[in-house]
């Protein structure tokens, strides 16, 4: 707090004026402030997922909150926030909440790699996650000491379904699925003939902290999920950005696919980040800019 006092050498009438001014000053920037555009955040993990668009925006200022890096700048004038997010579920929703506490973005683009679920799609297409899940929540069957695991036992768990012990309650056992904002996939939609790579196609997102190899478990992953692709973020952030009520759709190129032998590719996530600065001029496209 700033306070003012008079003395021989500021009289009161001084004072005074620089009180009015002071506060004249503090209305002023916080006008500037509320009228300012809020900022499109976009994530990813790994700096190969994250790098190329932190160095495409304009005016870059790096930014660190604690082991996040988030990179603030412009695209087409407007303000957008480059989160690196670390990997993993945690970490991604950790990097969610500062960045929606710290830039209140007016939207959340979670992008990266992914491997394939199904056989038709291929390393180097884009998926479109129409909705994210989170694989890694369920609720397995009892087996006696000795007997094994069986995954056809095993029950969804929507941890935000029941304030009491989720595992008790039968209306819990149910896959919660995260849906993308209507107006960031008609962006996606309106930039998807500028990519060249592959195909844009629009599916389901799954994310765990599981790398998943096994063919049958992945097949019942999309037979009851309708999974297109597995990541490891994805449902994290579209939970927390749900939470603060700001608009979310995940992205994800196709890094690998053991559903049809595809290998790991690195240079895949440049191509999706490639993607994504279109489709985000695409969103900001007639938006105020900032001044």
């Amino acid at each position: 707090m700033i306070t003012l006092r008079a003395s021989a050498d500021k009289p009161a009438s001084f004072v005074a004026r620089a009180a009015a001014a002071l506060l004249a000053c503090v209305l002023l920037t916080a006008c500037v402030a509320r009228d300012a555009p809020r900022p499109i955040v976009v994530q990813g993990a790994m700096d190969v997922e994250i790098r190329k668009l932190a160095g495409a925006i304009q005016d870059a200022t790096e930014e660190r909150v604690s082991g996040w890096t988030f990179w603030r700048g412009t695209i087409d004038g407007y303000p957008v926030v480059i989160s690196k997010t670390l990997k993993g579920m945690e970490n991604a929703a950790a990097a969610t909440a500062i960045a929606a506490e710290r830039y209140h973005p007016i939207a959340i683009i979670n992008q990266g790699t992914a491997g394939g679920h199904v056989a038709e799609v291929h390393v180097y297409d884009i998926v479109l996650g129409t909705h994210a899940v989170n694989l890694g929540s369920f609720k397995t069957g009892y087996r006696a000491g000795g007997r094994g695991s069986d995954m056809a036992e095993w029950n969804p768990l929507d941890l935000m379904r029941s304030d009491g012990s989720a595992a008790q309650d039968p209306n819990a056992r149910t896959m919660r699925r995260f849906a993308a904002d209507e107006g960031l996939l008609a962006a996606a939609r309106l930039a998807r003939g500028l990519y060249k790579k592959g195909r844009v196609v629009e599916g389901v997102i799954g994310s765990s902290e599981v790398w998943n190899s096994e063919i049958d478990r992945i097949q019942r992953f999309h037979d009851l999920y309708g999974t297109t692709a597995e990541e490891m973020e994805a449902a994290s952030s579209a939970q927390i950005a749900g939470l603060f009520q700001i608009p979310f759709l995940g992205i994800r190129v196709v890094s690998n696919n053991i559903m049809n032998g595809e290998a790991y590719d690195t240079r895949t996530g440049e191509a999706c980040q490639d993607y994504v600065y279109d489709v985000v001029k695409a969103y900001v496209e007639g938006k105020p800019k900032s001044r």
